[in-house]
């Protein structure tokens, strides 16, 4: 970690003096005691992604990893390759625990064979690691972490937001001692992609992760604790490139950025990418998260349309809305730069 925390120094300092396009987060000074952050994933490969570079930041200390079981990994080898990530960038002691599998109501699901990939890492293979399941559901790995920690908690949602409602319907006085919930999810005023994923879905409004669980978002976006959503409106922005795989394959110095380049290599992955159909979703997220400038952002009363039909998920500005932080657009090229950046940092 210190020759980690040399080589973040150094590119701030090259930034700084014009040889470098890797900008300064600006979210937490540095250097300075990392902000404390939990991590609600469903350990799709872009999470993977997302969770790699933010074990790589030493301004961020990672309290927690919980799974939402209602996202496209099942429980237990969401957990497994949630854990064999930690350990890849040299973290196992990360507790990792996950949520009920099923969405607070409705019976809204990933399809299967989305499913069945992601629970498999797309025929990866990570090391092994000793470390344990924590023995804490989600939900009160979360409401610990919070309640244990000196300093507000930020926290990132890269999935359905099944164990971050029920954490706070259990437990409201949460939203008082969190800082930031990050949100990936929704489509503000771009079309959603629930009705352009094959899936046989005729919703042209909703993005995947609103769209599982449209209660629980219904929920934690009234709950009173700030959100700052980033939603497609602003993913759309940072498309995987066939040009960024050429970046990464030549500039892949560490066992993370080796996994992201193996990751995107991969057939159904280049296929993907080589269609225009693949964003960096939770990445782009995580990167904004410790950097707000990467995005530029306007508040928006918000509602998340939880009745059955054609728009079941959606987010949309309403006069009865929740006020939250949208981003609206985003900076791809200085994302992509910050993400090389990051992964290649040694240890």
């Amino acid at each position: 970690m210190i020759r980690k925390n040399l080589a973040f120094s150094l590119m701030f300092i090259l930034a700084a003096c014009g040889t470098q396009p890797t900008p300064r987060p600006t979210s937490t000074p540095f250097p300075g005691t990392p902000r404390p952050l939990i991590i609600d994933t469903d350990m799709a490969g872009d999470d993977w992604m997302a969770i790699l570079y933010l074990l790589n930041r030493p301004d961020i200390s990672i309290e927690a990893i919980t799974v939402t079981g209602t996202g496209e990994a099942h429980c237990e080898p969401g957990i497994r390759n949630a854990m064999k990530l930690a350990a890849l960038a040299g973290q196992p002691d990360i507790p990792v625990s996950c949520g009920r599998e099923t969405p607070l109501q409705g019976d809204h699901a990933f399809p299967d064979a989305w499913r069945e990939r992601v629970d498999a890492l797309a025929g990866l293979t990570l090391p092994d690691t000793p470390a344990s399941p924590s023995p804490q559901s989600a939900v009160d790995l979360i409401t610990a972490a919070i309640q244990s920690s000196p300093d507000k908690m930020t926290i990132l949602a890269l999935g359905p937001l099944t164990n971050l409602a029920e954490a706070l319907q259990t437990a409201p006085g949460l939203k008082d001692k969190i800082e930031m919930i990050y949100i990936m999810g929704g489509a503000v005023d771009v079309p959603g992609n629930v009705g352009y994923s094959h899936a046989g879905i005729d919703n042209p409004f909703a993005e995947w992760n609103i769209y599982v669980d449209p209660h629980a978002a219904a929920l934690v976006f009234r709950s009173g604790a700030p959100v700052t959503l980033v939603p497609l409106d602003a993913t759309n922005h940072a498309p995987v490139t066939e040009a960024f795989v050429k970046r990464i394959k030549n500039d892949r110095q560490t066992p993370e950025a080796r996994f992201v380049f193996d990751l995107l290599t991969r057939t159904e992955y280049h296929d993907f990418i080589r269609m225009g159909g693949y964003y960096f979703w939770d990445t782009l997220s995580a990167a904004i998260l410790t950097d707000n400038s990467l995005a530029d952002f306007e508040t928006k009363m918000l509602i998340v349309v939880e009745e059955e039909g054609s728009d079941s998920g959606r987010t949309q500005v309403s006069g009865d809305g929740a006020s939250i932080r949208v981003a609206v657009s985003a900076d791809g090229e200085r994302f992509e730069q910050l993400f090389l950046d990051t992964l290649n940092m040694p240890e």
